[in-house]
């Protein structure tokens, strides 16, 4: 429990990197106490900055060769879109609705033959996506191998530009766009948001998707976050960011998709449905945080060896972690005079103060004197 919290607190505060969650240095000097537009900055600073290697679209077929095999199949890469078991070409099951395809059959003529999907369709880019840049200097979102996925070349053809719209059960087209099917929703929404990241006035999420708007952010519309929350992340897309984040691997970006590694990133920053919390000790709370000035801290610096708490939430608990990581005072339920508790007999030092309530969770410094 110690580890785990000092890895809360470290992180919250200073963003050091740590062996458990996040457990990827990727996140080194991410400050995890930012939320709503704050937390989208700093993570669109992050994967724009650490975005190194440009691919070019003929090397986008290695990448996805790479990246978008079958876990349990290495010969075969997965179809977006697709849901089929059954073998191409099938005289019993249309061709162009198969969930995976041997990984050597790229191409773009044949029935039986799969090619990269621009998730983000490049004609709703402002300005459009383009796929054929000369150096990194021209490359833009259309060679962007975080949103280029296998896809059966008719079924591909099937969607074109079609906007993202609710539906159920398998891909299809329908009222007002295309439905990606229930097994590649939340694949769809994470993508969205990473590209809306990553190119933040190129590709804009209401001009790919249909429905309402977010109220904090009315470039991003709640449907992706719906399937962000419904459709939890797989170990195929989990295999993906793996490879685009490491830089020895020849066809890899050097950055990440953090609604990958942590879908509930997307909780923090838009709100909308809980989506799944994958860095509990990140964000111990799965509903919410308390407001920095829910809660006061006084004398703070204190040169008297206590401090007081003032605030009007309903404290469930109080824990004081020490630089190192000893628990000083650890205090469930405390029982607040007039929104007040005092505590006393602090020794000298540096300390972090993790208040959970009823509410949330915020975390404090402290510093005695």
């Amino acid at each position: 429990m110690k580890k785990q919290l000092l890895s809360l607190l470290l992180i919250a505060q200073f963003g050091f990197g740590q062996s458990g969650v996040p457990a990827n240095p990727y996140y080194n000097g991410m400050n995890w106490t930012l939320t709503g537009m704050n937390l989208k900055s700093a993570l669109a600073t992050k994967i724009t900055t650490t975005h190194t290697n440009f691919l070019t679209y003929s090397q986008d077929w290695n990448a996805t060769q790479a990246t978008d095999l079958n876990p349990t199949n290495s010969n075969n890469v997965l179809l977006l879109y697709g849901f089929s078991s059954t073998t191409c070409p099938s005289s019993t099951s249309d061709d162009n609705d198969h969930r995976e395809r041997n990984s050597m059959s790229n191409g773009g003529g044949n029935s039986c033959e799969w090619n990269r999907e621009h998730v983000y369709a490049k004609s709703l880019g402002t300005p459009a996506l383009v796929d054929g840049a000369l150096s990194s200097a021209d490359s833009d979102a259309g060679e962007d191998a975080h949103h280029l996925r296998s896809c059966d070349v008719d079924r591909n053809g099937n969607r074109g530009n079609l906007k993202f719209a609710a539906g159920s059960g398998d891909s299809s087209p329908v009222t007002g766009g295309w439905y990606p099917g229930n097994e590649w929703k939340g694949d769809v929404a994470r993508m969205m948001m990473y590209m809306y990241l990553r190119y933040p006035s190129q590709c804009l999420p209401i001009n790919v998707g249909t429905g309402a708007t977010v109220s904090t952010d009315t470039n991003m519309i709640q449907l992706f976050l719906q399937w962000n929350a419904e459709d939890p992340v797989s170990l195929y897309e989990d295999n993906r960011n793996t490879y685009h984040g490491n830089t020895t691997n020849t066809f890899a970006q050097g950055n990440r998709n953090p609604f990958i590694d942590n879908p509930y990133l997307a909780t923090v920053i838009w709100g909308g449905p809980v989506a799944e919390n994958r860095w509990p000790t990140v964000f111990l709370s799965s509903q919410s945080f308390l407001a920095e000035n829910a809660v006061s801290i006084y004398p703070n610096p204190t040169n008297s060896n206590e401090i007081e708490i003032a605030t009007e939430e309903e404290i469930t608990k109080l824990t004081l972690v020490s630089i190192n990581g000893q628990i000083i005072k650890e205090i469930v339920n405390p029982i607040f005079n007039q929104n007040t508790y005092k505590i006393n007999d602090l020794p000298q030092g540096f300390y972090f103060l993790q208040i959970n309530a009823e509410k949330g969770s915020l975390t404090k410094k402290i510093i005695v004197n």
